[in-house]
């Protein structure tokens, strides 16, 4: 009577397989085919990584071994692109390194007004209120054709990213509390003075702040050059609780002129970024 073999759902005989073939059984006696690791490794490679994680390594031993190995997710790395930019900094963990560079992405939604003012929450609407228009002058990253323009009395607006909901769980971030990167975009008008602001709350499921980010008002003269400057800020270490990130930014115009006159803003981003990225 041939003994039959499964390996991945499907089942052969132990004779078509050759005498070079081991196996091994179940404790259900339904026998399993082992192969070479740098074989199973391939295969592993051309699986979805939730797959990989969620149901490869939970089969046996051996693959949860193949599944959890430093060589593999570095090697996902390198043929999906994710590269460390630093060549003398090394990732101490590359299926976190992985993961967060998949997921990684602007989790602000509508940063440079393409869908006017939807997703944000207007706090202040001073002057002839919140405006979005086209660029003045080309912004660093051509893709960006429209920012949002404030008026002659404080206008500032916000939005709250509900981690939980982007796929960052609360064990995920309360045990590797992954860098947080902030960026903004922000110009003034060439013929009137200005001021920009932002402020970057952390807070914990029951909206208490955590951590904040509130750097110095931005202040520009009369007769400037209106070319386009980068606010970033990073925040690591930040301890366990993190459940929301609110943005807020925004300013005025210091002519009180009536009209757009005022500080412009766009491309604003949060991300959760890997630790040796954060610069980039």
């Amino acid at each position: 009577m041939k003994r039959r073999l499964c390996f991945m759902g499907a089942t052969t005989s132990s004779r078509a397989m050759g005498a070079t073939t081991s196996s091994s059984v179940t404790q259900s006696g339904e026998p399993i085919f082992f192969l070479p690791p740098d074989i199973l490794e391939e295969i592993f490679l051309n699986l979805p990584p939730h797959v990989v994680v969620c149901v490869c390594r939970l089969v046996c031993h051996q693959w949860k071994e193949v599944a959890d190995m430093e060589s593999f997710w570095r090697e996902r790395c390198r043929r999906e692109g994710y590269h460390v930019h630093d060549a003398s900094k090394v990732p101490s963990d590359w299926r976190l390194f992985y993961f967060l560079c998949k997921k990684r992405r602007n989790l602000l939604k509508n940063p440079r007004g393409e869908d006017k003012f939807q997703d944000w929450t207007i706090v202040q609407n001073g002057g002839d209120r919140w405006k979005v228009e086209g660029l003045m002058v080309p912004h660093p990253n051509e893709k960006v054709q429209k920012n949002f323009v404030t008026s002659y009395g404080t206008c500032i607006k916000s939005q709250t990213i509900d981690l939980g909901k982007e796929g960052y769980s609360p064990s995920f971030m309360d045990k590797f509390q992954p860098p947080i990167r902030i960026s903004d975009w922000y110009a003034p008008r060439w013929d009137c003075g200005s001021e920009y602001s932002i402020t970057v709350q952390l807070l914990d499921r029951k909206n208490v702040v955590l951590q904040t980010f509130t750097p110095d008002t931005v202040y520009f003269p009369q007769w400037n050059d209106q070319q386009w400057h980068q606010m970033t800020h990073v925040f690591k270490d930040y301890g366990p609780g993190v459940r929301y990130i609110k943005f807020f930014h925004g300013g005025k115009d210091t002519q009180f002129w009536a009209g757009w006159y005022g500080i412009r803003v766009t491309d604003s981003c949060v991300e959760i970024c890997p630790a040796l990225d954060t610069d980039h």
